[in-house]
C-alpha cells in the first residue's frame, strides 16, 4: 500500500535510528563503542526496520563535550576505528538499504583543531586568528571579557589567551566558535561535506544550526545570552543566535554541495529557535528538515502533544518539507522516565524531569513509576510512528530504557555536571548515554545486594577480553543492574517486549506510510477534561488518520474509549474485554 515515491526523497518519511557510537557496541574491549560495533550490529538494525542511521560525532576529540569538540572533521577518532571502518560501516548499511547520516559541527571546533593552534601562534590581527572570534577585552588593561555572557554549560563565554585577547566559546572552553564571516570557514565545511558524501554518507545532521552567523559589532550585547530558547526574537535580530545571515550559509551548502550530489544530499537542522522560525531551516532551498523538539519537551499531557503535532505539521506545510518527530535523544532525559514521573501542570511543568536529575543533595524528590512509564512510552511510540514525516529513534528507546540518573559523580563525563556546585547542578546528560545492554548473562558482578553498579561484565557491550587476552576495560559509563531485564536478548525472546513492539510497528509503518504531510482528525479526537484523568493530569484522546485509512488513537483518559470500525493492526497494550481502548494505550486501525 506504499505510494510510489522518488528514491531521492527517502528522508521525508524515514525512520532514523540515532547512534551514539561510544555507547552502542565495543568490539575491542576499550570500554568505548566503535564503528566496527555498529557494523557488527547492522543485522539488528535491519531487523528493527529502520531506514537510516544517524551517527553522533566519531571524529578525533578530547571529549570535552561528548565528541562535539572536533579536532579533525575529516577523520575517525583512532579510539573508535579508522576510515576503513567507516567505509565498511557504510557498505554494510547500504547493502541492507539503510542510509547514513553524519553529524557535522559547524559552530565551533575543538581548541586542538589545527586552525585554532595556528590562531594562537599567529597572534592578534592575523588571518589565522580571523577564522575564530577573537576580541580585545574591556577595562583599562583589557582584563575584562568583551561581554558579560555565560556559556551554555556555565562559566564565562570568553577565555583570555596569553597575548591578552579573548576568544568566544558559546559552549565549553575547549570549543572556540568559528567566524562565519571568514571565507576559509565556508570552504572548510564545503570540503567536509564533499568528503563524507564521497565516503558513503547520504545526509547530515547539523549541530547548533542556529548559532553560525554572529554580529558582535553592536553596543547592546550585554542585553542578550548565548543559549537558545523558544523566546528568542522572531525577526533574526539576536546577535549570535538564529540570525538571518545563517540562511545564506545553508543555501550555499545546498547550492554548492547538496544539490550537486547524485542523488541530492539532505540535511536536518538542530535548531533550538522560536517555533515561528523553524520553517526557514526546513526549506528545500536550505536543509530540507529541522528537528521538532516539542515532542521531547512534553510530559504525558494530551493537549500539549496535540499542539506539538499541529505545530510540526504546520512547519512542514509552511516550509514545503516534511515533519520530524523526536521523543528522546542524547541531550534529553529518556522519555520512559519522563512519563514515569508525576505529570503535574505548573507554569514550568516540563521541567519536572530535569528536577528529577538533581541527585547531588540526596534522594530524588520524585520517584519513577516504571510500569506506568513503560505503558505511556509504548503508547507514545505508536502515536508518533504513525504521523506523517520522519521519526528519529534514539538508541535504547526500542528497549524501553529509562534514564540512569544515579551515576556516581566520579564516573560522570558530561560538562553540564561540572560547571556549578554539585548541590545546585544536575548530573547532566550521561544518564541517557549509558552503553546499551545486549546480553543479560554478561551482567556485572555486584559487591552487595544494594550495589547499583557492578564490575567485570558489560551486558555484552564489550567483549570479555581484548585481542591480547587481557580483560576488557569497564564501560566508559557504568550500567545499572536493572539493565539485565532490558537486554536485547531478553527482549528478543519476549513477543510482548518493547523491542518486538517497535519491530512490528516499523514493519507496519513501512507498509502504510505515504507522502502525506498532514492528517485528518477523527471524531474520537477530543481535548483534555480536567475532571477526566488520574494521577494529577487531565485526560483526552488524540485520534487521527492518514489519507490511506491508517489511523492512530491514543487514550489519555481514565475511561476506556470505543474504537472506530476497522481492522485492528496493532496496540501498545491489550484492549479491554469488550474491545475498548484503555488509558495510556494507542491502537492502530485500518479504517473501513
Amino acid at each position: 500500500m506504499t505510494d510510489a515515491t522518488d528514491p531521492a526523497l527517502w528522508w521525508k518519511q524515514a525512520a532514523v535510528y540515532q547512534i551514539y557510537p561510544r555507547s552502542f557496541k565495543d568490539t575491542t574491549g576499550s570500554g568505548l563503542g566503535d564503528l566496527a560495533g555498529v557494523t557488527e550490529k547492522m543485522d539488528y538494525l535491519a531487523e528493527l526496520g529502520i531506514d537510516a542511521i544517524w551517527l553522533n560525532p566519531f571524529y578525533p576529540s578530547q571529549l570535552a563535550d561528548g565528541g562535539y569538540d572536533v579536532d579533525d572533521y575529516r577523520a575517525v577518532d583512532p579510539k573508535l576505528g579508522t576510515m576503513d571502518d567507516f567505509d565498511a560501516l557504510a557498505g554494510a548499511a547500504h547493502e541492507r538499504d539503510i542510509k547514513i547520516v553524519v553529524d557535522v559541527v559547524p559552530n565551533h571546533s575543538s581548541n586542538r583543531h589545527r586552525w585554532f593552534r595556528a590562531a594562537l601562534a599567529a597572534g592578534p590581527g592575523s588571518p589565522e586568528r580571523d577564522r575564530y572570534i577573537f576580541r580585545d577585552g574591556r577595562g583599562p588593561n583589557g582584563d575584562l571579557p568583551p561581554t558579560n555572557w555565560e556559556n551554555h554549560f556555565g562559566g564565562p563565554a570568553w577565555t583570555r589567551v596569553p597575548d591578552g585577547q579573548w576568544y568566544l566559546h558559546m559552549f565549553t572552553v575547549e570549543q572556540p566558535d568559528f567566524n562565519w564571516k571568514n571565507p576559509d570557514v565556508h570552504e572548510e565545511f564545503l570540503e567536509t561535506f564533499r568528503f563524507w558524501l564521497d565516503h558513503g554518507a547520504d545526509g547530515f545532521r547539523i549541530d547548533v544550526a542556529q548559532g553560525l552567523a554572529k554580529d558582535l559589532e553592536r553596543d547592546d550585547l550585554d542585553d542578550y545570552h548565548v543559549w537558545a530558547d523558544n523566546f528568542m526574537p522572531d525577526d533574526g535580530s539576536h546577535p549570535v543566535l538564529d540570525r538571518n545571515e545563517s540562511h545564506e550559509i545553508f543555501r550555499e551548502w545546498r547550492r554548492e554541495v547538496f544539490d550537486k550530489h547524485e542523488p541530492p544530499a539532505f540535511a536536518v537542522a538542530e535548531a533550538w529557535v522560536n517555533p515561528k522560525r523553524l520553517k526557514l531551516y526546513a526549506s528545500p532551498e536550505e536543509m530540507g528538515q529541522t528537528f521538532n523538539f516539542e515532542f521531547a519537551k512534553m510530559d504525558w499531557i494530551r493537549d500539549d502533544f496535540h499542539r506539538a503535532i499541529e505545530q510540526g505539521l504546520a512547519t512542514a506545510r509552511d516550509s514545503g518539507s516534511s515533519a520530524t518527530w523526536v521523543m528522546s535523544n542524547h541531550d534529553v532525559v529518556r522519555h520512559a522516565s519522563r512519563y514515569a514521573l508525576p505529570q503535574v501542570r505548573t507554569p514550568n511543568y516540563h521541567q519536572l524531569a530535569l528536577d528529577w536529575l538533581l541527585r547531588s543533595a540526596g534522594p530524588s524528590t520524585y520517584v519513577e513509576d516504571r510500569e506506568l512509564g513503560t505503558r505511556r512510552a509504548r503508547a507514545a511510540a505508536l502515536m508518533e510512528l504513525a504521523l506523517p514525516g520522519s521519526a528519529y529513534i534514539y538508541q535504547g528507546e526500542e528497549l524501553g530504557l529509562f534514564e540512569v540518573a544515579d551515576i556516581p559523580w566520579d564516573r560522570l563525563e558530561d560538562p553540564e555536571a561540572f560547571h556549578t556546585v554539585r548541590e545546585a547542578s544536575t548530573k547532566g546528560r550521561d544518564g541517557c548515554r549509558v552503553p546499551l545492554p545486549w546480553t543479560a548473562a554478561d551482567a556485572p558482578a555486584l559487591a552487595c545486594e544494594d550495589d547499583e553498579f557492578g564490575t567485570g561484565g558489560s551486558f555484552g557491550f564489550s567483549p570479555r577480553t581484548k585481542a591480547d587476552g587481557t580483560p576488557s576495560e569497564e564501560p566508559h559509563l557504568p550500567q545499572p543492574k536493572w539493565f539485565k531485564d532490558m537486554a536485547v536478548d531478553v527482549e528478543d525472546a519476549d513477543p510482548d517486549s518493547t523491542l518486538n513492539l517497535y519491530r512490528r510497528a516499523l514493519a507496519i509503518r513501512r507498509e502504510y506510510r505515504n507522502q502525506d504531510i498532514d492528517v485528518e482528525w477523527l471524531p474520537e479526537d477530543r481535548p483534555s477534561d480536567l475532571h477526566d484523568g488520574t494521577n494529577g493530569y487531565p485526560g483526552g484522546v488524540i485520534a487521527y488518520r492518514r489519507s490511506n485509512g491508517w489511523a492512530s488513537i491514543t487514550n489519555f483518559g481514565a475511561e476506556p474509549v470505543a474504537l472506530p470500525d476497522g481492522e485492528l493492526l496493532l496496540t501498545s497494550a491489550p484492549l479491554t474485554a469488550d474491545g475498548r481502548l484503555p488509558q495510556d494505550v494507542t491502537a492502530w486501525i485500518r479504517l473501513d
